[in-house]
């Protein structure tokens, strides 16, 4: 099975609007902000994710300037082409943000799943180093208590934003540097009006620990303007992505734009020839007919007697993984409630080869959600208001964020451009292989194991759904 992801994070408009006094001659801002949040996974082709955060009238602590070293330089900016040279400290400022980011990754989950409707099943999907790392960047801009409500949300209250901005530039750069068949690309982009000016030192900061690039639209043109984002979203995309950018706010003068693109291949693909139709239960009174993939042989595994549930970790070649975990019958909810890190963690170290008959539905999932009532319940709500604090932005005008929405669409099969060509001869103990059918809902984890992220969670619970 050949994997294409692709995740824009785009602040696809960082719509900003004033809601102070502006000096004439001065710009105008939009008045409504939207981060909107869109990507794709496709495990024969492709996973895309595109963020885009309007910002509408906004304005705790500066922001410590941190010095590096010659060494640090060298080591974080050569060319992603040579060598890249692991060390300790690198390693660490890596790795600060997982427990972070995974804590806010489940804290998520949670509000998103219990925001579902409840009248319909639905699947949950979204990328949490996605949302995390776009947040971090309007954190940059952020000051005051709309800062402390930042760091708090992502639950970096023990960190500061210089840490945070380095361990970004660290974790970025490795995502940059994956081995093997594994390819994981990143980028950011800050999109300007073409007569407003941010600050020097918030676009300086972006680029330099977020490897944001820029350019500059005019805004008040809507229609060129989204024809120009989108051109520069479908040539990052591979054109994957084409249209993202429908309507603009002729008063918008910003828009972020952030991207990881992760390509990969299963170290044990799919056989087509396998697949058959069966059915999966999504509930005791629904069952839907799927195309379910199937392949034999040793898996990582694990069953939690705990949490009743049994854990299957399927490796892309490289450093990446997908762990898939299927709660006994009526235990999906308790498990939900409960999940955390530290469950990843102790079940990642506890398992162990088994002789498996893995069937695994071919999906597809989408997710729309609108995300600022997620986070105000979250305890983020100052940047919302007209007490909102991105003077780190822009010092003369208030800017604000009006929205944030996230959308992601997952899907997963057999097939791809290289799995045709790979074949692989596994022996097998004589005993029987244990049947572990994925038939009923389930959560699934993309990990990527050199700075220990989250890549993408979720919970199919109808693989049929759009």
């Amino acid at each position: 099975m050949f994997t294409e992801v692709m995740l824009w994070w785009g602040v696809c408009g960082l719509g900003v609007s004033a809601f102070g006094r502006v000096q004439k001659g001065s710009l105008s801002f939009s008045r409504s902000s939207i981060w909107k949040i869109s990507y794709m996974i496709e495990m024969k082709g492709y996973l895309c994710l595109i963020a885009s955060l309007l910002l509408s009238g906004v304005c705790a602590t500066p922001v410590s300037k941190d010095e590096h070293s010659a060494e640090h330089h060298d080591h974080l900016h050569h060319d992603n082409d040579q060598p890249h040279v692991h060390n300790e400290a690198h390693e660490a400022a890596v790795q600060l943000l997982s427990p972070h980011n995974a804590n806010f990754a489940f804290a998520l989950y949670r509000h998103l799943s219990t925001h579902k409707n409840d009248s319909k099943p639905e699947n949950v999907f979204f990328s949490p180093l996605g949302i995390s790392s776009a947040l971090s960047m309007l954190a940059v801009g952020a000051k005051g208590i709309t800062h402390e409500e930042l760091f708090h949300t992502l639950g970096y209250c023990d960190l500061t934003q210089a840490k945070v901005n380095e361990a970004f530039e660290h974790v970025f750069h490795s995502l940059g540097h994956s081995q093997g068949e594994l390819q994981l690309d990143f980028g950011n982009a800050a999109v300007v009006q073409e007569n407003f000016k941010p600050l020097a030192k918030f676009l300086e900061d972006l680029k330099h620990y977020y490897h944001s690039e820029g350019f500059t639209v005019d805004f008040t043109n809507s229609e060129e303007a989204a024809k120009v984002i989108n051109d520069f979203i479908a040539k990052k995309t591979d054109n994957k992505i084409t249209d993202m950018v429908k309507k603009l706010d002729e008063d918008t003068v910003m828009m972020l734009i952030n991207y990881i693109f992760f390509r990969g291949k299963w170290e044990k693909p799919f056989d087509p020839e396998y697949t058959k139709k069966a059915d999966f239960h999504v509930d005791e009174n629904t069952t839907v007919s799927v195309d379910m993939m199937k392949k034999s042989g040793r898996f990582s595994y694990f069953y939690d007697n705990d949490n009743k549930t049994a854990v299957v970790v399927l490796p892309y070649q490289g450093k990446a993984s997908m762990m898939i975990v299927l709660p006994n019958e009526g235990k999906m909810k308790e498990l939900e409630e409960t999940i955390s890190k530290d469950d990843i963690r102790r079940w990642h170290n506890s398992l162990f080869k088994n002789s498996l008959d893995l069937y695994l539905p071919k999906f597809s999932a989408s997710a729309t959600y609108s995300l600022s009532s997620i986070f105000k319940g979250m305890g983020l709500r100052t940047v919302f208001s007209h007490s909102a604090d991105l003077s780190g932005i822009s010092e003369e005008v208030g800017l604000k964020v009006s929205e944030i929405s996230h959308k992601a669409i997952l899907s997963v099969d057999e097939k791809g451009t290289e799995a045709a060509a790979v074949t692989t001869v596994e022996i097998m103990p004589m005993s029987l292989p244990w049947p572990m059918k994925f038939d009923r809902p389930f959560l699934l984890f993309i990990l990527e194991e050199s700075t220990k992220s989250i890549l993408f969670m979720g919970k199919i619970t109808d693989p049929t759904a759009q």
